[in-house]
């Protein structure tokens, strides 16, 4: 696995699809697991909107999200979003961000991935 400093990956909803909730959980875990046995991992990670609840407390896919970080991958999540669904205080993974931030990095990586 290499960190590719040009890749960020948008992570904005708790699971990966439309459809059932459930299946969305399941797909969101299996993509996360598939990228870490990838050979390029994404240097930085922003959860927004119900993606943050990927990175805290009683995450079905923190194990894999602490792997990233092992492996040289910021982890951000939405601020705001946290504020919102009363989440800040559960932050398990990576760190509190902001719009602003979230913006540069949009500019400024050359890949950016919303699955």
């Amino acid at each position: 696995m290499r960190l590719n400093k040009d890749f960020l990956l948008i992570l904005d909803s708790s699971g990966l699809g439309e459809g059932e909730p459930d299946l969305g959980e399941r797909l969101m875990k299996a993509f996360l697991n598939g990228l870490l046995e990838s050979d390029e991992l994404p240097a930085r990670i922003i959860c927004m909107n119900s993606g943050v609840f990927l990175t805290t407390k009683g995450s079905p896919v923190l194990d894999s999200l602490m792997r990233y970080e092992e492996q040289g991958t910021e982890i951000l999540s939405c601020g705001t979003c946290l504020d919102y669904y009363g989440r800040k205080e559960k932050l398990e993974v990576g760190r509190p961000t902001n719009m602003k931030e979230t913006v540069d990095g949009l500019l400024r990586f050359k890949k950016v991935v919303k699955p």
